[in-house]
């Protein structure tokens, strides 16, 4: 977030100077508007740091150059002649861009700052560590704002909350907690694990569906022009000589015709449904649904869901105190699984069973109907024994095992279906083509 400064007299004369973040100027005014309303206060000035490229020299030295962030040209001169130099230019930076920060850099960010607590390193002497050995220069940035934010004194949520877009919503969340809990390097090890094991579900999943859908594409496309383009070339050569075409040949030769004539209305059949898909799918509603029947999808929701059950089960492990019902920690727990029916479902009928019968946990989670089996009898038998923490972790870590393995189980199935296909559709453009490689001229006269 950009860092703004106000500057205003109140009502009894008094100079009123504070610093405050908002995503960009016209948030930032509003803000100032509603102070000024409350308070009376009248708006003197509001200014936008902003990162300044300088270039000064001491005497006898060469000139070097340098980057400062500030709110003004004229502030940044004055600092740098206080400080003893010869100022030869200031210019504002044009093209801020301090690009991306890739999640393997967030996860290698929080697993080191887990490593690092456990040999007992202050978070300070581990920032600056991270500052000088991070190569991302966004994330360089990042560290540095988490460092200067911790030492002013903010608290965790306004810290780490402002980086959610970096860092996701769970795990900005996750950091904050960590700031005020009892275990932090316990929190931000969870949180690593957690992330791992999220970008290596994304990774299998686009590896399990995306490249055969490209696979499928490229051999219907294939097909079609085969179909289209090639092949009526040499099927109206005999029809053009009077000759009959055998079943097959004629077949595809008035599909082919089909094709061309009607190819805008077929275009048109596929890519509607799709982006009405894809529109619905970005609904909330639309979600709710799809992530409603998508567990239930024989195979590929089998794993979906267990997978979900997984990241509830790890939070719950992180984030459970053991004392009380610990709603809060089961309603993050919820908005973790990224699965938007279940978090539906454990807020909607666990929580408030919880909250306004007073029911148990084992009895709630049961009446949501999203946990398996499985899961509701280790929650059970944790209960019973006091150790509901500890079997909820071996929930996770037994789901950990049990995806892992299904999801190559998964990707060899899908595989094996769509080399079945291409061979199909090998051995059906091979037939075509032999059946008409062997029309002789005299077969129609």
């Amino acid at each position: 977030m950009a860092v703004f400064r106000l500057k205003a007299v109140s009502q009894k004369g008094k100079l009123v100077q504070t610093e405050f973040e908002a995503p960009n100027k016209k948030d930032a005014q509003l803000k100032v508007d509603r102070l000024s309303k409350t308070n009376g206060l009248k708006i003197q000035s509001l200014d936008q740091k902003t990162n300044f490229i300088y270039k000064v020299k001491k005497t006898g030295k060469k000139a070097f150059s340098g980057e400062q962030e500030a709110y003004s040209k004229e502030e940044l001169e004055r600092a740098l002649i206080k400080l003893g130099y010869q100022v030869v230019s200031i210019n504002k930076k044009l093209f801020d861009f301090a690009g991306g920060v890739p999640m393997n850099e967030v996860v290698s960010f929080i697993s080191l700052s887990a490593d690092l607590l456990k040999q007992q390193l202050t978070f300070d002497e581990i920032l600056n560590l991270l500052i000088e050995d991070t190569a991302n220069k966004r994330m360089k940035e990042v560290i540095k704002e988490i460092q200067k934010d911790l030492k002013d004194g903010k608290e965790g949520a306004q810290v780490y909350g402002k980086h959610e877009k970096i860092f996701g919503k769970f795990a900005a969340y996750m950091l904050s907690v960590a700031s005020t809990s009892g275990n932090m390097a316990l929190v931000f090890e969870s949180t690593a694990k957690f992330l791992e094991r999220d970008a290596e579900f994304k990774k299998n999943m686009k590896r399990s569906l995306m490249m055969p859908a490209v696979t499928v594409i490229a051999v219907i496309g294939v097909i079609l022009f085969y179909v289209g383009y090639i092949f009526p070339s040499t099927a109206e050569l005999f029809v053009e000589m009077g000759i009959t075409l055998p079943p097959m040949t004629q077949s595809t030769l008035d599909l082919s015709y089909w094709l061309r004539d009607n190819w805008v209305y077929i275009l048109i059949s596929f890519i509607a449904p799709t982006v009405g898909f894809l529109y619905f799918a970005s609904t909330k509603a639309g979600r709710l649904f799809i992530d409603r029947f998508i567990i239930r999808i024989p195979v590929i929701g089998d794993l979906l869901h267990k997978t979900s059950i997984e990241i509830f089960s790890r939070v719950f492990y992180t984030l459970y105190s053991g004392s009380g019902q610990n709603i809060e920690v089961i309603r993050v727990a919820a908005e973790a699984c990224r699965n938007s029916y279940i978090e539906k479902q454990i807020k909607e009928v666990a929580i408030k069973r919880m909250l306004k019968d007073g029911a148990g946990l084992i009895e709630s989670i049961e009446e949501t109907g999203v946990f398996t089996q499985t899961a509701i009898s280790r929650f059970r038998l944790g209960a019973e024994s006091g150790a509901l923490r500890e079997n909820a972790k071996q929930l996770a870590e037994y789901y950990e095992i049990q995806t892992t393995y299904k999801m190559q189980s998964v990707i060899d199935t899908i595989n094996l279906f769509i080399n079945l296909f291409i061979m199909i559709s090998l051995i059906a453009i091979t037939i075509v083509s032999s059946e008409s490689a062997v029309i002789k001229p005299d077969a129609g006269l």
